[in-house]
């Protein structure tokens, strides 16, 4: 598969997730009234969302140097990965124990489910493209080390 792909959507889901932070941050009631079904998981909290807004822009930063920074990729889309889908799963419970109607994992879907599964892709992708850096020689001594 060719780098161009994966790196653009990796650069698209940082900007998102810049965006959405940014948003957060500066204006945490109005992020708190305009995304869909956010009034219904509880009362405005300015601290939490503030809290959450830094969380996406770590995010957002670890997408986007990993498009920059090959040798940083696994690491750090990794760490988004994880937090990305922690934040899913938790949405998922929500559900599950009642606190949601099931409409909601529709309705979060592409804000939260998705940009989950899309960054969890990437990071194994980018396990897989590290795994195949390691073992092509990078040096003409290298290539001849390899031949015997």
């Amino acid at each position: 598969m060719s780098r161009r792909f994966p790196l653009a959507l990796a650069a698209a889901l940082g900007i998102g997730a810049a965006v959405n932070g940014v948003f957060m941050l500066i204006s945490p009631a109005n992020w708190y009234f305009a995304v869909p079904g956010v009034t219904t998981t509880g009362p405005f909290n300015q601290h939490f969302v503030r809290d959450i807004g830094l969380i996406f822009l770590l995010v957002a930063v670890a997408m986007l140097t990993g498009v920059v920074r090959p040798a940083a990729r696994l690491p750090l889309w990794s760490a988004a990965a994880l937090w990305l889908a922690g934040h899913a799963l938790f949405h998922f419970w929500e559900v599950a124990v009642g606190i949601c109607g099931t409409g909601a994992l529709a309705r979060d879907f592409p804000a939260v489910t998705l940009p989950a599964i899309l960054t969890t892709a990437l990071a194994l992708w980018a396990w897989r493209d590290t795994a195949r850096e390691s073992r092509r020689p990078h040096s003409v001594e290298d290539a001849r080390a390899a031949q015997g």
